[in-house]
């Protein structure tokens, strides 16, 4: 295509747009309408072609899987969040805690009930973390780092029943597809797990953590501040007062974890059984991983209803944080659907070919991990998302890696890895802001304790992608 170069105008928009505003949904709102009109120049023709992109991408059956796995995902966490569970199991085992080191053992011990969504395990543990530490006067920002810690670095390498899953999945799909490769998204989701050598290293920090008594508190019991130094209480204190009026149920939060794992593990089996799979690993490579998760969490939806109405829990109540819980991931399905239908504009351009025909055709292939990986990080603490730094650089890191012959699992790894090290760091990261709040801490101060450990584990991860990209060419 004579003029492929102009395929990088939606994303540098995209880039810029998300530095400036701190937001990256206008980004990508005008980089699909730019786009739409290098496509199709007439007033008319274009803004006709930015709604089919948007309509093609929604018309997709698979993404149109994920997008319902994500609302009744969230509408699952609603109905737990309403129902008390974390609340019981949190105060239960608060009462037991007596020295510094039991405290951050209970945050990672609340871990294995908690670890659906970064943003519901941060506000449904730290309340109680918060009470307790206030009684052992200990530092705010070594708890509130090995709370984020326990969070981020772990959530993004599980392979089922987050809410990160179905995203990170269809972002592989979406590669797979456009370049004609013959594998399987969830095969190389799960081969790119041990790649995400960032989240890898920030999770032993965090578990060496445990063993290090945290110093006295010296931070100033001052209100979280936003960048610009106003103050807000963002989620803490709302959380808080709906927290107060909750009756303490652990059952009510174990009974459908233990339903949506159990039952994403045995579909996934049975489905990659029945395409001719003969061990578990293959089963789950070979399965319908997105119809398979929208599936266990559309059963564990209705049995944990039932549940509930048999404990007694009110009717209306459940409902209506059912639909609560589900609209708070609208902002992330929006911005899927954005990521997808930009994806869709850059290939238009001829994105790929510009790409194999410029970078790829100089560029090392070991270092391509590396370099998708630092620049991402860089974009991704300035933007505050994981989700949006994903699909940002996951069509570039297909596009290069093909273009190059590198290890795809190992790029995709690196993907994942630049967007847990924004989301981590960032002062506009939802968990940032959020233990902040929660915590009493000032914003930046606390993003800036964060950025000087999590540096020096972007810094090791940064050299193992360049030795593992040598040694797996």
């Amino acid at each position: 295509m004579e003029h492929a170069w102009l395929s990088l105008l939606p994303f540098l928009i995209v880039i810029g747009l998300s530095i400036w505003l701190k937001r990256i949904l206008p980004g990508l709102v005008l980089g699909i309408i730019v786009g739409a009109f290098l496509v199709e120049s007439e007033v008319l023709g274009g803004s006709q072609q930015s709604v089919n992109y948007i309509v093609t991408t929604l018309s997709d059956e698979e993404n149109i899987k994920i997008i319902g796995f994500l609302y009744l995902f969230g509408g699952l966490v609603g109905m737990m969040k309403i129902a008390g569970g974390i609340k019981g199991f949190s105060e239960w085992i608060g009462g037991k805690i007596k020295s510094q080191r039991g405290l951050i053992g209970l945050i990672w011990l609340t871990l294995p009930f908690t670890f659906m969504m970064p943003m519901f395990r941060i506000m449904m543990i730290g309340p109680v973390i918060k009470s307790i530490m206030e009684k052992m006067k200990l530092s705010k920002s070594k708890i509130g780092f090995a709370m984020d810690a326990s969070t981020e670095s772990v959530i993004v390498l599980l392979p089922v029943a987050t809410a990160f899953v179905g995203f990170m999945i269809s972002l592989v799909e979406g590669g797979i597809q456009k370049h004609q490769l013959d594998m399987t998204a969830y095969h190389v989701f799960l081969l790119s797990i041990p790649f995400n050598f960032f989240a890898i290293v920030l999770l032993i920090i965090g578990v060496v953590g445990i063993f290090w008594s945290p110093s006295k508190n010296k931070d100033e019991p001052n209100k979280a501040k936003d960048v610009s130094g106003t103050e807000h209480d963002f989620h803490g204190m709302g959380l808080k007062k709906e927290l107060s009026l909750v009756k303490a149920q652990p059952w009510n939060l174990i009974v459908p974890l233990f339903l949506l794992l159990g039952l994403s593990l045995f579909l996934l089996w049975q489905d990659g059984i029945a395409k001719g799979a003969d061990t578990i690993f293959q089963a789950f490579s070979v399965a319908d991983a997105t119809f398979v998760m929208l599936l266990a969490i559309f059963i564990t939806l209705i049995l944990t209803f039932i549940f509930y109405m048999i404990r007694k829990q009110s009717l209306h109540e459940t409902i209506y944080h059912f639909f609560e819980g589900g609209n708070q991931l609208m902002q992330a399905i929006v911005l899927l659907v954005l990521v997808w239908s930009l994806s869709l504009v850059a290939e238009d351009l001829g994105f790929s070919q510009f790409i194999s025909s410029t970078l790829g055709s100089f560029l090392p292939s070991f270092t391509i991990p590396a370099i998708i990986f630092v620049i991402g990080a860089i974009v991704a603490y300035f933007i505050g998302s994981s989700w949006g730094t994903w699909g940002l650089f996951m069509p570039l890191g297909f596009t290069l890696a093909t273009a190059t012959d590198a290890s795809i699992p190992l790029t995709v790894g690196a993907v994942f890895a630049s967007g847990a090290f924004g989301a981590f760091t960032s002062p506009l990261g939802d968990t940032t802001i959020t233990t902040a709040s929660i915590l009493d801490m000032p914003l930046v101060g606390y993003a800036r304790y964060k950025l000087k450990i999590a540096a020096i584990g972007a810094g090791i991860a940064a050299v193992l992608y360049l030795g593992a990209g040598f040694f797996l060419v």
